[in-house]
């Protein structure tokens, strides 16, 4: 068998990390060919000169640091006479996803990963994606690109979904279910949720991620988000999608039949067997994963969403419907909201009120869905809107 070539965007990010891990765990199944990283240079060039991929993208720095970062980490790992393409700026993540591969892990955060997305899918590679903005920012335009079965899903609850839906064929599905873990303030109030911290906004119970996704976890942000995706990816309309609540996290995600019956997908709450599943889709590698022990006694957990808390979720169902450029617009707004928090510049609750505001006010008659710059058009407007309501300078 041939290697599958792979290229990561994002790759000293988490998910690119964890991909890389998955790999190195494969030796021969697959070749780096590409990667794209932020502000780590150091780690960037370490990686580079492990997996001797022929591109190297940094967001950050210029061509001559990364060019000597590589150098020196090459010289460390006793590799001699590697001296890959190098590629530096906002656009380098775009131009390495364009580069001729199999798969494109596209695994960056936020609404920057969209043009990387759509350079992915129309050079052809099946895109193995974690970057779910890029679809919910860019909807129409992403599926106007993209092939049949060309994206396949990286989010844990994503791939929960398409593993299940393997079950049945699709005019099958009653509706699907979203799991939530509750993050760290389930059955809060909203008077409590006022007077939360930014470092306890931080302390998922379950996984180690991001300041913004972990962020997204605990206002439910995230969930909402996923939410719209689900509907994108699958073509099954907001109203038969939902999500509950399961703090244990060890069921990922369901689907119901219209016979009633229910299937599940279970796992340990990592990232690493749907990383692997995107890399390797429609093939399982082996060994990814610790199963669930079965010796060991456990309880699991189901609680309804409290909307009056969390309005999240409702928000974003309610944006879903209405499509168009209205959910580039709840993203913009919680990534100002996001920061605006971190940076002590609001309350906790202030975000997904925010959120709720400027979409309020958004006029979708003013922006195209189906240009990019449309789409940016919207997430820039956004971000000024919601600046506007925090009365950020």
């Amino acid at each position: 068998m041939s290697r599958t070539r792979v290229t990561l965007i994002g790759s000293t990010g988490s998910i690119g990390t964890q991909g890389l891990q998955v790999i190195e765990a494969h030796p021969g199944r697959f070749e780096v060919t590409a990667i794209a990283g932020g502000a780590n240079i150091g780690l960037l060039a370490a990686q580079a000169a492990r997996h001797l991929p022929s591109l190297v993208g940094a967001a950050a720095g210029s061509r001559e640091e990364l060019t000597a970062a590589i150098a020196v980490a090459a010289q460390e790992a006793g590799v001699t006479g590697y001296a890959p393409e190098v590629v530096v700026g906002e656009e380098a993540a775009t131009e390495v996803a364009g580069a001729p591969t199999d798969v494109v892990l596209n695994g960056i955060t936020g609404a920057i990963g969209l043009r990387p997305t759509l350079a992915a899918l129309r050079s052809g590679a099946r895109l193995a994606l974690a970057n779910k903005e890029s679809l919910i920012i860019g909807g129409p335009i992403v599926r106007d690109v993209a092939a049949p079965d060309q994206i396949v899903p990286v989010d844990s609850e994503h791939s929960a979904i398409a593993q299940a839906l393997r079950a049945g064929r699709a005019e099958e599905v009653r509706r699907l279910v979203v799991t939530a873990s509750g993050g760290p303030f389930r059955r809060m109030d909203r008077a409590a949720l006022r007077e939360v911290t930014p470092a306890q906004a931080l302390k998922h119970p379950n996984f180690a991620m991001g300041r913004v996704i972990t962020t997204n976890s605990a206002t439910l942000v995230n969930k909402g988000l996923e939410l719209i995706e689900a509907h994108l990816l699958f073509d099954v309309p907001m109203d038969r999608i939902e999500a509950v609540v399961h703090p244990q996290q060890i069921i990922h995600s369901m689907v119901e039949f219209h016979d009633g019956a229910v299937i599940a997908q279970l796992g340990l709450p990592t990232m690493l067997a749907p990383i692997a599943l995107g890399l390797s889709w429609p093939e399982r590698l082996t060994d990814v994963e610790t199963p669930v022990d079965w010796t060991q006694a456990q309880d699991w957990r189901f609680e309804p969403l409290d909307d009056e808390a969390f309005p999240a979720v409702r928000l974003a169902q309610q944006v879903g419907a209405a499509g168009g450029t209205h959910p580039a617009v709840y993203n913009a707004a919680n990534e100002v909201g996001v920061d605006a928090f971190h940076e002590g510049a609001c309350r906790f609750t202030d975000i997904v009120d925010t959120i709720g505001e400027v979409v309020g006010r958004h006029d979708d008659s003013r922006f195209d869905a189906h240009t990019v710059e449309g789409v940016l058009a919207a997430d820039a407007w956004a971000r000024a809107e919601a600046r506007s309501v925090l009365r950020l300078a």
